[in-house]
């Protein structure tokens, strides 16, 4: 029997997303169905659609939760002091983060939203708060360069950064390396910065 009557909209809701994340954990983005989350919440699957629009606007709310996470854990890497460091610092971070639940954090990047649809304003504001905070590291080291350079390097580096953490987290890594995620991830970092402070430098 469902438990329609036990739950507000907002319990349900909260339901639906909790039954969701442990699927998406146990087994990726392909074991998530409606019909599995309602039978973990012991309501039919039409219930899915009266607090979510479609499976999309599902997994779109999950993802802005683990962007939030991500997010925490990025502005918690102290500010101030060396910013080289402090990239090096927010890399490993986002390591450490994709290596905690590696299915998880793949959603973000195996979830592709339908090409009929508009990406909402609040999933790209997420978005660019992460970039936000690599951008911020990367000013002190940015003199003579104007914004969109500095915003370009950001998600260049970046790129590398999240192309390291997704070999490691798909246990794939070790194909083309035989050094451990963090050596290659700081040694991306170094060589990148080096070559972006070389390139001011040969520019003034």
């Amino acid at each position: 029997m469902g438990r329609r009557s036990l739950h507000t909209a907002e319990e349900l809701r909260e339901l639906i997303i909790g039954a969701s994340t442990e699927l998406i954990q146990q087994a990726g983005l392909g074991g998530l169905s409606a019909r599995e989350i309602a039978r973990r919440i012991n309501y039919s699957p039409g219930t899915l659609y009266n607090s979510f629009e479609n499976l999309d606007d599902l997994v779109l709310t999950i993802e802005g939760r683990l962007l939030d996470d991500l997010l925490h854990d990025l502005t918690s890497v102290p500010r101030g002091g060396n910013p080289r460091e402090r990239v090096h610092k927010l890399a490993n971070c986002y390591l450490a983060f994709a290596a905690r639940n590696p299915k998880l954090w793949n959603l973000l990047f195996e979830h592709h939203i339908p090409a009929s649809r508009v990406v909402p304003d609040w999933y790209r504001q997420k978005l660019e708060a992460l970039m936000g905070e690599v951008e911020g590291t990367l000013l002190p080291l940015s003199e003579g360069r104007d914004a969109e350079d500095v915003r370009r390097a950001a998600r260049v580096l970046w790129a590398g950064v999240h192309g390291i953490a997704s070999l490691s987290a798909a246990d794939k890594l070790s194909i083309i390396a035989a050094d451990d995620a963090s050596v290659l991830m700081n040694d991306l970092v170094r060589n990148y910065l080096v070559g972006y402070e070389a390139q001011r430098a040969m520019a003034s």
